[in-house]
């Protein structure tokens, strides 16, 4: 079974933890790129704040079968 996480400043991703999301904290796009490369094989779906997507730009968010499928929050 696939998990959901999110990336991206904690004021941001830290309240998707009540939906059961897992959160990687990540404050600055060193820290996303680093949060990104660590994610396990068993996720599914990441949710990604729009700071923390233009830190991985358009090729992570791009559909591709050996990515899980991202989601950007709104601004």
């Amino acid at each position: 079974m696939s998990t959901v996480m999110a990336i991206g400043a904690r004021t941001r991703v830290v309240g998707l933890s009540l939906a059961g999301v897992d959160v990687l904290v990540a404050e600055d796009p060193d820290a996303v790129r680093r949060a990104w490369r660590a994610l396990p094989g068993t996720v599914g779906l990441v949710i990604l704040t729009a700071e923390a997507a233009d830190a991985l730009g358009a090729a992570a968010t791009a559909p591709a079968p050996s990515r899980p499928l991202t989601v950007v929050m709104p601004s």
